[in-house]
């Protein structure tokens, strides 16, 4: 305060001049009030809203600072799965019949079948000229009568010297004699037939004929061209028109199979599917690839011809397991794992093992039983131990 006064010389009384301070009036003292008053409700009702939110105390607060990151968890439990092999292989006959020339051969003078012809058994394929060899078999049927018309002689001489040997004109081996020429006489009669038969059959062999009915695959032959023993198969036949799909299977799923499974087929450039059936499964396994052959049967049809590409789902029984979505599972240097949830809210690595992949999820075949709390996603993001506020898939917070 700054006091400003005036005092007289003559010692007159003392009076105030100046008074340098604002002194404030009513009316600006109830303005101040009312603005703390204010000021005390804001602070009032800002306290009761956090008293609301956190309930009182600051633990809650804590607490749910510790809970964490909000989890999306599942329990998937156990399912019974059809097991699948998916194998992809090659096409061929199931049963392939190479024909070719059984006999000497000569020169083909009619071809009768094409590739792509259905033929019975004994059909004529083709025929190949036989004129030489027909002479032949004149000569052999002549030689036959000529032996079997010594053959009646011999026998009539012996008749007649029985007739004679009881009158006693002829001795007893005489008789002996003529016996013996009678049956070498038969028997040249049997040689003579038997070169017969023989070169007939020689020549039956001339003409080229279905070992047994089915689809004609390859027809490697034509008018005028000479073939022998050696000219390899002139024509190749798929018995019963039956295909069968080769798959390369892996040396674990081989074991999973076995003979008169189900599978699907599908040939490339094809929508279509087939079904087939495992009929052999290989005994063997390919030293390189680790890889054996699933034989599946199939039925012919237009679209499965032999040589193309196919791919085939093959059932393999079925498993009880725990089926996760593919997000669930994660991987690392030391394998597949999965985050279970623990009743402390906190993050545990769980090793797995999957198995078969359906259209639910992965299969997982060790490690779980379907009752745990799994981290259905975002697991990546979380480390062993952290706190999570866990939510059930289907379900709020827990």
């Amino acid at each position: 305060m700054n006091y400003e006064t005036t005092v007289q010389a003559d010692g007159g009384e003392y009076s105030s001049n100046k008074l340098d301070v604002d002194v404030p009036t009513t009316q600006g003292r109830r303005k101040l009030w009312t603005v703390i008053g204010i000021l005390i409700a804001a602070v009032a009702a800002a306290a009761l809203a956090y008293f609301l939110v956190t309930g009182g105390t600051t633990e809650v607060a804590d607490d749910r600072e510790e809970q964490g990151a909000s989890i999306t968890v599942v329990s998937p439990g156990q399912a019974t799965i059809a097991g699948e092999i998916v194998a992809t292989g090659t096409l061929a006959a199931r049963r392939e019949l190479p024909v070719g020339v059984d006999g000497a051969g000569g020169k083909v003078v009619a071809v009768y079948v094409d590739a792509g012809s259905w033929v019975r058994q004994g059909q004529p394929l083709a025929a190949i000229d036989r004129s030489v060899q027909n002479q032949q078999a004149a000569s052999a049927a002549a030689s036959v009568e000529v032996a079997d018309s010594d053959a009646r002689l011999a026998q009539a001489n012996l008749d007649r010297a029985l007739q004679l040997v009881e009158r006693g004109f002829i001795s007893k081996a005489d008789v002996d004699r003529l016996t013996a020429t009678r049956d070498r006489a038969v028997a040249q009669v049997k040689v003579a037939q038997a070169q017969l038969n023989q070169i007939r059959a020689s020549n039956s062999r001339l003409t080229i004929t279905a070992p047994a009915s089915g689809l004609v695959l390859e027809r490697n032959t034509e008018p005028g061209q000479v073939v022998s023993a050696g000219s390899g198969a002139l024509f190749r036949i798929a018995k019963g028109g039956e295909m069968e799909l080769m798959a390369r299977v892996s040396e674990t799923d081989l074991a999973k199979l076995s003979v008169g499974v189900e599978a699907r087929i599908v040939p490339v450039g094809s929508e279509k599917t087939f079904a087939g059936q495992v009929w052999q499964v290989s005994p063997t396994i390919n030293p390189q690839d680790r890889q054996g052959i699933a034989r599946i049967a199939l039925p012919y049809a237009p679209e499965l011809r032999p040589g193309g590409f196919a791919s085939a789902t093959i059932s393999s029984g079925t498993v009880v397991a725990t089926v996760l979505p593919e997000s669930a599972i994660l991987s690392d240097s030391d394998g597949s794992y999965v985050y279970v949830i623990d009743s402390d809210n906190k993050a545990r690595r769980q090793p797995v093992k999957t198995g078969l992949v359906t259209n639910n999820g992965i299969a997982v075949t060790e490690g779980l039983d379907g009752t745990e709390a799994i981290v259905e996603r975002a697991g990546g993001f979380l480390t062993p131990g952290e706190t999570v506020r866990p939510k059930r898939a289907d379900q709020g917070e827990g």
